[in-house]
């Protein structure tokens, strides 16, 4: 992880480089599927910016320009996803998460309060989406990426090693004293599909606690959490890139006092014997998913965002439409890849279509699949 600031770190913004007064100038890319975007019939303003790289992305507190911005609470919230990176990470030895895969197989090992309920908020959300969602997928995707870097495959012999590792149900808590313990050797816990949401809305108690209305958190490419609106508007504008033109904006969408998460396999993929496999993987099979192209979600929090819309893609459009039917405050935008062409059918599961504008360019018409649903 570098430690030097990038071109809009606080330090730049304390010599006044990262003010701008125009929404042209703030509006450059969020992040490789989630941007803030201008467009017509939204709002449009100054922001300022204060951000940090962390979790191998970067972090940015964003607030509507002008003056009483809570800079003393964004630099403490960017200063504590530093410090819960070192503590969920599992490539530093040192730290918490690590120091728990080490040990948990020989016994209970205690955990810090917030990090247990965020390793039991991850096993619970494993189980209600029957394995789509698994903070233990971490030897599936570790031999994916061995046999990526060796130009092949991994093997039959080779998933069923890392499938038989993978299940929440080796995870054994005790609520009392906050131990986890592993209930089987090789069983690893990883938080990459839900960390950068749980350090956003940790981050976001502290600009809650200082006062602060209107800003918008956003880590890397995938995670965001907005509070108030931007420009007096109705939230804050956040685009959606077209997952066949990431160049293009598929959608806008208005985000108020939620947290919004991306997953697709636009960006990440390798290709091998002339077929395409993307990055996110089904741990139920230990094979990638192939029906999706991108899904978005909405939740109450980031982390719930973070981790649903993973499971959401491995589990496909009729499963999670009815877990957004079940679970009334999770809304999502599901893009299946098109069956031909190269227009997209996007399934809409409870966003108001006040708060969703697509371009209509990108779309088949609604009338001609039925599958383009703003109810």
């Amino acid at each position: 992880m570098p430690d030097s600031p990038g071109p809009n770190s606080r330090r730049d913004f304390l010599t006044g480089k990262s003010l701008r007064d125009e929404l042209q100038a703030a509006t450059n890319q969020l992040a490789t599927e989630c941007v803030i975007e201008p467009a017509a019939d939204l709002p449009v303003g100054g922001t300022i910016r204060l951000g940090k790289p962390a979790m191998a992305c970067d972090f940015e507190v964003i607030f509507n320009a002008g003056p009483g911005a809570p800079l003393s609470a964004a630099s403490a919230a960017l200063d504590l996803v530093d410090q819960l990176e070192d503590q969920m990470t599992v490539y530093r030895p040192h730290g918490e998460l690590a120091q728990l895969n080490a040990r948990a197989a020989v016994g209970p090992v205690p955990v810090e309060r917030r990090l247990f309920d965020l390793l039991r908020l991850a096993a619970r959300l494993a189980e209600e989406t029957g394995g789509a969602f698994d903070p233990t997928a971490g030897p599936l995707v570790a031999l994916w990426r061995i046999a990526r870097q060796a130009g092949r495959l991994p093997t039959v012999d080779e998933l069923a090693l890392a499938r038989a590792l993978v299940g929440w149900r080796n995870l054994d808590f005790d609520e009392p004293v906050c131990s986890v313990r592993f209930l089987r050797k090789g069983v690893e816990l990883n938080l990459g599909s839900i960390g950068k949401g749980y350090a956003l809305d940790r981050a976001a108690e502290l600009l809650d606690s200082a006062g602060a209305a209107d800003w918008m958190l956003h880590g890397g490419h995938s995670s965001v959490l907005a509070r108030g609106a931007h420009a007096g508007g109705a939230g804050w504008p956040v685009g959606i890139r077209n997952p066949l033109f990431p160049e293009q904006r598929l959608a806008t969408l208005r985000l108020k006092d939620r947290g919004m998460s991306t997953s697709g396999s636009g960006v990440q993929f390798f290709r091998h014997g002339g077929r395409r496999y993307g990055h996110i993987l089904d741990p139920r099979t230990g094979q990638p998913v192939e029906e999706m192209l991108s899904v978005v979600v909405l939740a109450p929090t980031a982390a719930l965002a973070d981790a649903l819309s993973t499971a959401f893609f491995v589990i496909g459009v009729e499963k999670a439409r009815e877990y957004c039917h079940n679970h009334k405050d999770v809304t999502a935008v599901l893009i299946p890849s098109p069956q031909s062409g190269r227009r997209l059918a996007p399934v809409n599961c409870g966003i108001p279509p006040e708060d969703i504008t697509f371009v209509p360019e990108a779309l088949v018409t609604p009338e001609n699949t039925g599958a383009f649903d703003l109810a």
